[in-house]
């Protein structure tokens, strides 16, 4: 069965989705911004508990990342993802995502084979080539330190 041209690329017109840059970029801006607002917050009440700056960032970060795992959980962060594209992958609590998504999904299959080798299937080469830069980056740090650049 031949199909024609014209016929086809009506098809993938119709059924490739429009995208909207300004949208998409005011979307992820707003979520983005809701996270990081939702972390001040945190922020400012630990501060306000008598913390001292460091462990207030400290618990805040954990309360971000354990407020994302809790979303993921729940099936929300998913549809906060789709409605804010990277405004909500791009922040820690876009990465605890990343390690509770597979573990939830793979939870079935037990303890070793589902959870433990798929948990960092998304956020694995974000750690290896993470801790590779950094390493990377310290010897030229440590090579231009001798040199006397640094």
């Amino acid at each position: 069965m031949e199909i024609d041209k014209k016929q086809y690329d009506a098809y993938v017109k119709k059924i490739t989705p429009v995208h909207s840059l300004p949208l998409n970029m005011a979307r992820a801006f707003v979520t983005g911004g809701v996270i990081c607002t939702f972390g001040q917050l945190l922020m400012n009440g630990f501060l306000a508990a008598g913390l001292e700056k460091k462990a207030a960032s400290t618990w805040m970060s954990l309360g971000l990342i354990a407020c994302s795992v809790l979303l993921t959980g729940l099936g929300v962060y998913h549809k906060i993802v789709e409605f804010g594209g990277a405004g909500a992958l791009v922040p820690i609590t876009g990465f605890a995502n990343s390690v509770a998504a597979p573990a939830i999904e793979y939870k079935k299959e037990g303890q070793v084979f589902g959870i433990g080798c798929k948990i960092f299937t998304i956020a694995g080469p974000v750690i290896l080539y993470g801790v590779l830069a950094s390493w990377a980056l310290g010897v030229v740090y440590w090579i231009g330190g001798m040199m006397g650049i640094f």
